[in-house]
C-alpha cells in the first residue's frame, strides 16, 4: 500500500479507498493497459489519458472529491499540446420508475402496456464518491466509481475509454429488487458554472444551428436530427448522443419526441447548466412500454461522449460517420429492404381525393435512408379486406399502380399487408407481383375466378384456401411481431398446422422488442424464437421488420429502422415482377442489421447461410465471418444447436478499434449439432445476424 502517492502510471488494477487524510493505493500485476494509456494518481484526482487517433490523446481528469464535479478537466491533444474541451462537469442521470404489466398479455415480452399512465415517479440519481478503480478489456479502459443510488435502484458509475478514438461511454450500471418495474432514463454532462460558450446541433432538416449561451436560460427541449447536442469553448467541443438504437424503446411511431437538451435546472431535478439526452415520458401517446427492469439486472443507463478541437460543424461530421449518416451502406452484391410500414399512403391520400404528390415525403424519407427495396403492409385497418369486391379490387389497383409508378431503378417500392386473417395472430403477406384477392369467400363463390377488369380474382375463405393462394401464386407468409403484440402465442399455437409447415410460410420477423437495457443484444425474443424454430428442425427463416406507421422527414426514422441485406447482384423492375427477392428470403441469402455492422460473408465449411452441408466424421467445422463496423465490437456468437439444446460460443472482440473490416475465423466440434447461425454486437449494442446454416 502507498499513502498520497503523487503521480503514478498504473500496470495494475487501481482501487482506491477514500479517507480523510487522503487515498490508499493497490495495485494487481494483472492489470496490462493498452499501449499509450496511462493513469496518474495523486490524493485529489485521477488522471486517465488514452490514444484518441493519429497524433491525438483524450484525457479525463478526475475529482475524487465529494460535492465537486467528477469531471475537472476533459482534454484533447494535437501534436501533443493538450486543450480543455470541458472543465467542471458532472455526469448525471434521471430515473424515471413505473410498473411493468406482467400479467394481462406475455410477461416482459408484452408492448400493449401504457406505464405513464400508472403511477411513477422521477428522480435524481444521487452519486457519493467511495472508490475508484480502473481496469482495461481488450482496445478499452474502463473506469468505475461505487456510489450510485435512487429509491429501489443502485450502482456504479461507469466510464469507459475506446482507444483509437476521442470517444468515450458515460454509464450508471444500476439494478433493483423490485418485481414488474419500468423504466426510462435522462442524462447529461452538468455545472454549477456555465462550462460552454455555445450549443450546436442539426435540426430535423440538417442544418446545423448554432446557440449563445452567454444568457442561459431554463433548459430546453430540441428535436434534432442525429440525437446529438454539442458544446464549445471556441473550436473545442464535447458531442452528447445515445446509443443509436438501443435507447429508443419500441414505439408505434418513429415521431421526434425532442430527444436532446440544455440549458438551466432540467425537469426541475438537475441544478446548473448541462446538455444532454432525454426522452418524453408519454411517447406517442398510443402504447408506451418504456424499458424493462427485471429485477436484478444491470441496467446500463448510458450516452456517449465525442470530443473535437475543429469546431461543431466538424465533430458533429464525425459523430454522424458512426450511423453511417443514419443510412444504410451501400454493399457490393447486396440490395437493401425494409419491411412493414403501415404508410396508409394509398387511403389516406391517394382514394381520399387529396392531391397525389409526384414524389410523396415518405419516398424521399426511404431513399434518404438508402433503402433500395420497401416492402409495405398497406390496409391496415383503414380498408375493405372483406369486399365489397369492387371497393377491395379499386383499393387493390390503386396500390399496384402507386408501387409501379414509384418505382425506380434505385427503389423498388413493393405492395404488401399484414391480413391478420385465417391463420392466427399477426402476418405478413409477400406476393411476387400485383395479385388480386379478396379475405372471404361466400357459399358457391370459386376460389378463383376472372373479372373483366382486373382479370384473375382469388376468394379466401379460410386457412386452407390461403395456403392454396401462396402456392399458386408463390407468395410468402411470416408471422408479424412473433409472440408479442397481436401475435402473442404465435407462431408456437399453429406450429403444427399444414400452412406454417409448408415452404410457403417462410418464418418470422426481428424488432428490438421489447427494450432491456441489460442486455448485451437487442431483439431477444425473435432470437429465441429463432433457435426454437431451429430446434424444432424447420427450415424457417427471420428477416427483420421496421412495423412503423408514420413516415416524415423530421421524424427519428433511423433509431427505429432496421434493414435486410439481400444477396442481389441486380435490383429487380417493377415490371418484371419481383421473384428474386422472394427467392432470395426463401434461400436465406440475406443477413440483417441496425446498420453499424455489416456481415459481408458467413459460412461453414465454406457453405453460406440457407445451405445445407454435412458435418465431418470428426465433428471439426471451420466457421468464418467477415465483417464490417462502425462502433468498436463487442463480441460475435455462434449459435448452434442439436434439435433440443441451443449451444453458443462467444468471441471476444473487444480488442477491435472503431470503422474496421476484418475476417474472423474459428475451428469448432459441431458433431451433434443439427444447425448453426452468427450475431455480431458492438459497443453500442448495434449489431447484425445471419440465417441459418443448416447440419446433418
Amino acid at each position: 500500500m502507498i499513502h498520497q502517492l503523487k503521480h503514478l502510471v498504473l500496470f495494475g488494477l487501481l482501487s482506491l479507498t477514500f479517507f480523510k487524510s487522503g487515498a490508499q493505493v493497490a495495485s494487481d500485476k494483472n492489470f496490462k493497459p493498452a499501449a499509450g494509456v496511462s493513469v496518474k494518481v495523486n490524493t485529489s484526482n485521477v488522471t486517465v489519458t488514452w490514444p484518441a487517433g493519429t497524433n491525438s490523446n483524450g484525457r479525463l481528469i478526475l475529482n475524487l472529491k465529494n460535492d465537486e464535479p467528477l469531471f475537472s478537466s476533459v482534454q484533447l491533444s494535437k501534436a501533443g499540446v493538450y486543450k480543455s474541451v470541458i472543465e467542471n462537469v458532472d455526469p448525471q442521470f434521471i430515473l424515471t420508475e413505473g410498473k411493468r404489466d406482467l400479467v394481462s398479455q406475455n410477461g416482459w415480452n408484452i408492448f400493449f402496456d401504457k406505464v405513464p399512465l400508472k403511477p411513477h415517479h422521477s428522480y435524481k440519481v444521487g452519486f457519493h464518491k467511495k472508490s475508484i478503480s480502473v481496469s482495461s478489456k481488450g482496445t478499452r479502459t474502463i473506469v468505475t466509481l461505487p456510489g450510485l443510488e435512487a429509491p429501489n435502484f443502485k450502482g456504479d458509475l461507469e466510464l469507459t475509454l475506446y482507444n483509437g478514438q476521442p470517444l468515450f461511454n458515460v454509464a450508471a450500471v444500476v439494478s433493483t429488487q423490485i418485481d414488474s418495474t419500468a423504466i426510462l432514463y435522462e442524462a447529461g454532462l452538468v455545472a454549477k458554472a456555465q462550462p460552454v460558450k455555445a450549443i450546436s446541433y442539426s435540426d430535423v432538416y440538417e442544418h446545423l444551428q448554432t446557440n449563445d449561451v452567454n444568457k442561459p436560460d431554463t433548459a430546453k427541449n430540441l428535436a434534432v436530427k442525429y440525437r446529438t447536442i454539442i458544446g464549445t469553448n471556441d473550436k473545442a467541443g464535447i458531442a452528447v448522443f445515445p446509443a443509436p438504437h438501443q435507447y429508443f424503446y419500441p414505439l408505434d411511431e418513429a415521431f421526434n419526441l425532442k430527444f436532446v437538451w440544455y440549458g438551466n435546472n432540467y425537469r426541475g431535478l438537475l441544478p446548473g447548466f448541462g446538455l444532454g439526452i432525454r426522452q418524453e415520458l408519454q411517447g406517442d401517446k398510443r402504447f408506451v412500454p418504456w424499458f424493462n427492469a427485471p429485477p436484478g439486472t444491470k441496467q446500463r443507463l448510458n450516452f456517449f461522449c465525442l470530443l473535437g478541437t475543429d469546431g461543431a460543424d466538424n465533430l458533429l461530421n464525425k459523430v454522424k460517420q458512426f450511423t453511417h449518416d443514419d443510412s444504410y451502406k451501400p454493399l457490393p452484391g447486396y440490395k437493401t429492404m425494409a419491411s412493414h410500414f403501415h404508410n396508409e399512403f394509398i387511403m389516406s391520400v391517394v382514394l381520399a381525393g387529396k392531391p397525389v404528390p409526384d414524389s410523396p415525403s415518405f419516398v424521399k424519407v426511404l431513399k434518404r435512408q438508402g433503402i433500395n427495396i420497401v416492402h409495405l403492409a398497406e390496409f391496415h385497418y383503414t380498408a375493405h379486406p372483406k369486399g365489397p369486391d369492387e371497393q377491395r379490387l379499386e383499393e387493390l389497383k390503386a396500390l399496384f399502380d402507386q408501387c409501379n409508378r414509384l418505382s425506380d431503378k434505385n427503389f423498388l417500392l413493393l405492395p404488401g399487408e399484414e391480413p391478420n386473417e385465417f391463420f392466427g395472430g399477426h402476418w405478413l403477406a409477400f406476393f411476387p407481383k400485383p395479385v388480386y384477392w379478396i379475405m372471404s369467400r361466400k357459399a358457391g363463390t370459386p376460389f378463383e375466378s376472372t373479372n373483366a377488369g382486373y382479370g384473375k380474382v382469388y376468394h379466401i375463405g379460410d386457412k386452407t384456401d390461403m395456403l392454396n393462394l401462396l402456392k399458386a401464386e408463390n407468395g410468402l407468409a411470416w408471422t408479424a411481431h412473433a409472440r408479442t403484440k397481436g401475435s402473442t402465442g404465435f407462431p408456437d399455437a399453429y406450429k403444427k398446422e399444414d400452412f406454417y409447415l409448408s415452404d410457403r410460410f417462410l418464418g418470422a420477423a426481428w424488432k428490438a422488442l421489447p427494450a432491456d437495457l441489460s442486455e448485451p443484444r437487442l431483439g431477444k425474443r425473435v432470437f429465441d424464437l429463432m433457435d426454437d424454430m431451429n430446434n424444432w428442425g424447420l427450415k424457417k427463416k427471420v428477416l427483420s421488420e421496421a412495423d412503423l406507421f408514420t413516415i416524415e422527414p423530421e421524424n427519428e426514422m433511423y433509431a427505429h429502422l432496421n434493414v435486410n441485406y439481400l444477396k442481389l447482384a441486380k435490383q429487380p423492375e417493377y415490371k418484371n415482377g419481383w421473384q428474386p427477392v422472394l427467392d432470395v428470403l426463401e434461400q436465406g441469402k440475406f443477413f440483417s442489421t441496425t446498420g453499424e455492422v455489416l456481415i459481408e460473408d458467413f459460412t461453414v465449411n465454406g457453405h453460406s447461410s440457407g445451405e445445407t452441408i454435412a458435418i465431418p466424421a470428426d465433428g471439426k467445422c471451420a466457421i468464418s465471418f467477415k465483417t464490417s463496423w462502425t462502433f468498436p465490437l463487442n463480441f460475435a456468437e455462434i449459435i448452434s444447436g442439436d434439435g433440443k439444446k441451443v449451444y453458443r460460443e462467444r468471441i471476444d472482440l473487444t480488442s477491435t478499434h472503431a470503422f474496421g473490416t476484418k475476417i474472423f475465423s474459428k475451428v469448432l466440434n459441431m458433431k451433434g449439432r443439427k444447425w448453426a447461425r452468427l450475431e455480431v454486437w458492438d459497443a453500442a449494442v448495434n449489431g447484425a445476424y445471419t440465417q441459418t446454416v443448416w447440419l446433418k
